[in-house]
């Protein structure tokens, strides 16, 4: 017997907007001379990191998250342009704006990327790719810029589709030809799947959809724990999550880019102290508390871990976050691999608290992609 690709939700519209280089398409949008030339958004200084690259820096290999060192060699035309976070928002909620001429079941991910359900849409329009064209030339004529949308039953296979044919893309995955799209699906490319993960199943022989499916329940639990049900279900096309238009606060988190990369013990555990009273005063600020400590550790060469450890109360106060922080950083060897960036989150709370867009707050780099 055939066994079954898709969820019992395949009657679902689900469309996934995700804007072109957005903030170095709005820079060039309001600054003609920069049409057409290779920008990056970010500071050009020793430390400075791309936020976003525009298309014809990408030409050149520069991408989001780059150290500005590194894109200067790529691209020594590059022209770099400090961000302007103000400006993106405002530009952001426009195009929200667009998108509830449509569907007030807006889940947003970032500024420039949104899930949108419009199972049952304002306007009647019978077919999501119908409506995904629409918001995107609407996007296009109103605000002067590029979306790319993915169309499908489900928010993984929509993700998976509005990156297929960047920029400017529209692709729909339909639900009879989800087994043979996941099937050729590199690992890489599954929703959730980072660099470490994805080593880990080439050990284990798992390289696609294919070989991915192959592999029972029961393996991928042991092998990853509570993320291997999500891959098994993947792997059949399979995603019962619902586009949620109000999510509740999950975590609060801050991070330090430090002024130089650091080795020495001392200078770990101070800077680690400042991003721990950072953290408590923000929990402070919004009411919020939680019963897990996440550690981020950014290195000299951009490869990043994190740390996590949970307890049996809710933390919010310096005395009670230092101590576990100091736990994770002990986890960590940056004696060999120096580190450049440091950060504290807290998260699962007891009681769920207040309506957020859960994000990291970013202390030093004041813009990401």
């Amino acid at each position: 017997m055939k066994e079954c690709y898709t969820d019992m939700s395949t009657n679902r519209k689900i469309i996934h907007i995700d804007m072109d280089a957005f903030y170095a398409s709005i820079e060039q949008r309001d600054n003609p001379e920069l049409r057409g030339k290779p920008i990056a958004v970010g500071h050009a200084e020793k430390r400075g990191v791309v936020a976003t690259a525009s298309y014809e820096a990408r030409k050149y290999g520069v991408r989001s998250a780059m150290s500005s060192v590194k894109a200067q060699k790529l691209c020594p035309q590059l022209i770099f342009v400090p961000g302007r976070m103000e400006v993106y928002k405002q530009v952001s909620a426009q195009i929200h704006d667009i998108f509830h001429e449509y569907t007030d079941i807006i889940e947003p991910i970032s500024l420039d990327e949104a899930f949108l359900d419009v199972t049952e849409n304002k306007k009647g329009i019978e077919l999501a790719v119908d409506i995904a064209r629409e918001i995107k030339q609407r996007i296009r004529e109103k605000l002067h810029l590029i979306a790319s949308a993915g169309v499908s039953y489900n928010k993984f296979l929509a993700k998976i589709a509005s990156d297929l044919r960047k920029p400017d893309g529209l692709c729909t995955i339909h639900p009879d030809q989800a087994e043979e799209f996941i099937a050729g699906l590199p690992i890489e490319a599954f929703w959730g799947i980072g660099p470490v993960t994805a080593q880990k199943m080439h050990t284990l022989g798992i390289y696609n959809g294919t070989t991915l499916r192959n592999c029972s329940l029961d393996m991928l639990t042991r092998q990853f724990g509570k993320a291997g049900k999500i891959y098994y279900d993947f792997a059949r096309g399979i995603d019962l999550r619902p586009v949620e238009a109000v999510r509740i606060r999950k975590s609060i988190g801050c991070e330090h880019t430090l002024e130089k990369d650091i080795t020495l013990k001392s200078s770990v555990i101070i800077e680690l102290y400042h991003v721990a009273c950072e953290l408590a005063e923000r929990l402070k600020a919004k009411n919020f508390r939680g019963s897990t400590l996440t550690l981020k550790v950014k290195f000299y060469d951009f490869t990043q871990i994190t740390r996590s450890i949970s307890v049996n109360r809710n933390l919010y106060q310096l005395k009670e976050i230092l101590p576990l922080a100091k736990e994770l950083i002990n986890q960590v060897d940056f004696q060999q691999h120096p580190i450049r960036l440091l950060g504290l989150s807290v998260s699962n709370p007891k009681e769920e608290q207040e309506v957020y867009a859960p994000q990291w707050i970013q202390l030093e780099l004041k813009f990401t992609d």
